[in-house]
């Protein structure tokens, strides 16, 4: 496991970005596992100016998300179908519509679909990135402190800190969904490689839990210390704090 800082969150989003492109661009039938929220806003842009420059062929490329809320259909604002067709698939419209494939949130069984999903990684797959951003209290996807590190794709019960987290994406914190289907700890570590992005001050301390831990189940990210292939890519104000050399 490499942390690398690259200063800004901009060069950041644009060197990961750039590899999710040439990963793409060289190998045309890419499995790629995606990730939502205001960490990725930016890689998806930059993302798609690549896309569009070059006009890469992306009609075989495979994408699977990390999770999606439950209790929100696919049309809702604020779920993550919704914020994956505004950030990138509406913005590239030449991805197969069959080859997307996101957690259904509003499905009627949610054991059914949680187990759906996990069958379709596994025969799909392997995933050849996957990229991940870290909640506040070290989560991955939806995986709260305390996750089994041999689960698969499961229902979450979201935390409290992870609710007030996603509260500036709802007009009411009383909209905010308090479960989530989320690829588990285990369907993560099946991936190839694995591209971790960390941006600001508040995501400083589970950076610091991450690198000074070995795999402890009250840090989830920690689970990537059993990964051979895993990179974290950091701004300025999330990195660790380092000792100045004397």
């Amino acid at each position: 496991m490499k942390i690398t800082n690259l200063g800004t969150r901009s060069y950041a989003s644009f060197y990961v970005a750039c590899e999710l492109y040439k990963q793409m661009s060289q190998h045309p039938h890419s499995k790629l596992g995606l990730a939502t929220g205001g960490t990725m806003v930016q890689i998806y842009q930059y993302l798609v100016d690549l896309l569009h420059k070059n006009q890469l062929d992306v009609s075989q490329i495979e994408t699977f998300n990390l999770d999606e809320y439950v209790g929100l259909d696919a049309k809702h604002k604020e779920s993550y179908h919704t914020y994956m067709r505004d950030q990138l698939f509406s913005r590239y419209p030449h991805f197969d519509a069959s080859l997307i494939h996101i957690p259904q949130g509003d499905a009627s069984d949610l054991t059914i679909e949680a187990t759906r999903y996990e069958n379709l990684i596994n025969q799909q797959g392997p995933i050849d990135i996957q990229i991940l951003g870290i909640g506040e209290n070290g989560h991955i996807g939806f995986n709260e402190p305390g996750t089994d590190i041999n689960s698969p794709t499961h229902i979450v019960n979201l935390t409290e800190s992870t609710i007030q987290a996603n509260s500036r994406y709802f007009a009411d914190e009383n909209e905010v969904p308090k479960q989530a289907i989320s690829m588990g700890l285990a369907t993560i570590l099946k991936a190839k490689r694995i591209i971790l992005i960390a941006f600001g001050e508040k995501k400083r301390a589970a950076i610091e839990a991450l690198t000074n831990n070995e795999v402890d189940p009250e840090v989830p990210a920690t689970i990537l210390h059993a990964h051979p292939n895993v990179e974290i890519y950091v701004d300025d104000d999330s990195a660790p704090r380092i000792e100045p050399v004397v």
